[in-house]
């Protein structure tokens, strides 16, 4: 890390703390209400690399006891030293011991059982993983949307989502059974998020 490399970087939130908590505050409503698609308003200068909400959430949540994965094209790009210089956490590349993830639009995603699950005495110790998208949706689109349903969720929500692989609704499914243990993820699409947590089920609209 040399100085031309920190010029280079742009600013973090223009006030750390009411930045921070206003971030802070709308993942937890993205997660208080899986499928509900947010947008996350803030003044951060993000990294060329990776959707803007991905930076601003990741920057709101991570601190200097943080570790951090990022995928290939992450990881290689400002991006991991912005998330670095602004919120001291540690960037790991081992994906198993890492408590958050961010995965860049297009590149291979992990498995989700490769990901710190948490045990059932503390399922808090779990990873979160921030996964970039194509798009994110909440208008049904036939026989690609997904219906959510669990603790949050009135009946049921619609998520329309483009970016995933074939075989994430199987991977899914094992996640939310293995509960309490298991992974939350933010699904993002350049300044718009939407949380799925753990607790929340899917199902392929027309069950196709």
């Amino acid at each position: 890390m040399n100085h031309r490399d920190l010029s280079a970087l742009g600013a973090g939130f223009g006030n750390a703390a009411l930045g921070s908590q206003a971030v802070f505050r709308t993942a937890l409503e993205a997660l208080s209400h899986p499928g509900r698609v947010l947008e996350i308003a803030h003044d951060a200068q993000a990294p060329k690399q990776g959707h803007a909400a991905s930076a601003a959430l990741l920057l709101a949540m991570l601190d200097a006891d943080s570790t951090l994965w990022l995928s290939p094209t992450l990881a290689a790009s400002d991006a991991a030293l912005w998330l670095h210089f602004h919120t001291g956490c540690e960037i790991v590349e081992d994906v198993s011991v890492a408590q958050f993830a961010w995965i860049g639009q297009g590149d291979v995603k992990p498995s989700l059982a490769s990901l710190a699950q948490g045990s059932d005495a503390s399922p808090d110790q779990s990873a979160t993983c921030v996964i970039d998208l194509d798009s994110l949706s909440q208008a049904a689109r036939p026989q690609r949307a997904w219906l959510l349903q669990g603790p949050g969720i009135q009946s049921q929500q619609t998520l329309s989502v483009h970016g995933l692989g074939a075989d994430f609704l199987v991977q899914w499914a094992a996640n939310h059974a293995g509960f309490p243990r298991g992974v939350d993820l933010f699904l993002t699409a350049q300044n718009h998020i939407a949380g799925l947590p753990r607790t929340t089920s899917i199902t392929l609209q027309g069950g196709h």
